[in-house]
């Protein structure tokens, strides 16, 4: 399948490289910005024996309480099998425990233990120094500036969080 290109029009190519031009360089760069930030929380993350897909359901479940499956899909961008096996190590590990719903002995809510909110703090203080590893290529305020930007850009006013 070919696209047409109107005559006398050149199509970008595009590559992640800085100062790429394409339409398509902004989503790269946010891309290759987040593998590198998966990269440092993940090595936060490993002395306490969890990846970053696991911390990302403690803090939905810390932000909100109890939290049925399907809304901790959705709030993690996972498929339902995938978060079944997240809840299910994090059940084995003894952070979360599931729950029947009342009303509903169908459904289950996954609720935090208070092992897995000693870790998710722990877990906190240990990815300190290295958040601050992780920006330290910025100058003054730029940290803020920048965690500004991706607020607005990942939260557009009036858009779905």
């Amino acid at each position: 399948m070919t696209a047409h290109v109107p005559h006398g029009t050149a199509a970008s190519r595009v590559t992640d490289r800085p100062g790429d031009a394409s339409p398509f360089a902004l989503g790269l760069l946010l891309r290759r910005a987040h593998w590198h930030a998966a990269a440092v929380m993940e090595e936060a993350l490993r002395p306490f024996g969890i990846e970053l897909r696991h911390f990302a359901v403690l803090i939905v479940l810390v932000d909100r309480g109890p939290t049925v499956q399907r809304d901790l899909a959705a709030a993690t961008g996972s498929d339902k099998a995938g978060i079944m096996r997240v809840v299910d190590d994090l059940e084995r590990k003894g952070l979360a425990v599931r729950k029947t719903v009342p009303g509903d002995r169908r459904v289950r809510a996954v609720e935090i233990t208070p092992q897995g909110l000693e870790l998710f703090d722990a877990a906190h203080v240990a990815a300190t120094p290295l958040a601050e590893r992780l920006v330290a290529e910025l100058g003054p305020g730029e940290p803020e500036q920048l965690t500004d930007l991706l607020t607005r850009f990942a939260y557009p006013a009036g858009g779905e969080a």
